[in-house]
């Protein structure tokens, strides 16, 4: 205190200098370049999802017929009509298959058109029972009839491995078959298929559980998984800037 005045010095503030270092600069940017790439593939993947979803809606827009349809004549998911009949006695259980997280099979029955082809009827998901050999009956009610559903591509495995695939056609029916493809059906049931096959209507008889789906994820998953791919790179952006600030020595 000098002549009735009080000096007082504030604190120096610490001032801090964006200062990073090669090693760490190069590991931030080849993850967040890789965070951002994840999230650009989940935004594709929702556009895809949209494109399915939207062509699995607009199939129910009109019901064509089969009847005459060339192989290739019918878009998927488009809903048809068919007469002819069931060959109950030659039905094909498709192993792996799941409904609300449960195990169970979908069941294939062979349906001749009256054009002379035949296409497999998906009829549904039924449960694994106590056995894999313990199942309801798959029965079907004879004679001739009309049925209507959406053709559809066969159920195939996320990754499938390498080389072909047999099948024992000694084997009784109905036959247990782990994702097979369309040569390996006809191999069993020694004739030509259509080469789709038809999700029957939940509103037709003889069938089991159908809550028929676009398979995968719906587009708003993949989007909610682009926006987490993004926040972690905005994050690590972040951590890499305040880790990289260094104090200055000269205050």
């Amino acid at each position: 205190m000098r002549d009735g005045w009080q000096y007082s010095v504030a604190p120096a503030v610490a001032r801090r200098t964006f200062a990073p270092r090669l090693w760490s600069t190069v590991l931030a940017i080849a993850l967040c370049a890789l965070l951002i790439a994840l999230g650009r593939w989940q935004l594709t993947r929702a556009a895809e999802k949209r494109a399915l979803f939207a062509e699995f809606a607009a199939g129910s827009d009109a019901t064509l017929s089969l009847a005459n349809s060339g192989a290739n004549a019918l878009a998927r998911y488009q809903h048809v009509a068919g007469a002819g009949r069931f060959d109950s006695e030659h039905q094909i259980l498709l192993d792996s298959m799941t409904h609300a997280e449960e195990a169970g099979f979908r069941v294939l029955a062979p349906f001749a058109l009256d054009d002379g082809r035949t296409i497999l009827v998906d009829r549904g998901w039924i449960a694994l029972g106590r056995s894999r050999t313990d199942w309801p009956s798959l029965d079907i009610a004879p004679g001739y009839r009309e049925i209507r559903g959406r053709v559809d591509d066969l159920p195939a495995p996320g990754v499938r491995l390498p080389g072909p695939a047999t099948e024992d056609t000694a084997k009784p029916w109905p036959k247990l078959m782990n994702y097979p493809e369309l040569p390996e059906l006809e191999a069993a049931l020694g004739r030509k298929l259509y080469p789709r096959i038809l999700l029957l209507d939940r509103g037709e008889p003889d069938g089991f559980v159908r809550d028929w789906t676009p398979p995968g994820f719906p587009p708003e998953r993949h989007i909610g998984y682009a926006i987490q791919w993004f926040a972690l790179a905005l994050t690590l952006a972040v951590i890499y800037v305040i880790l990289n600030l260094r104090k200055n020595e000269s205050t």
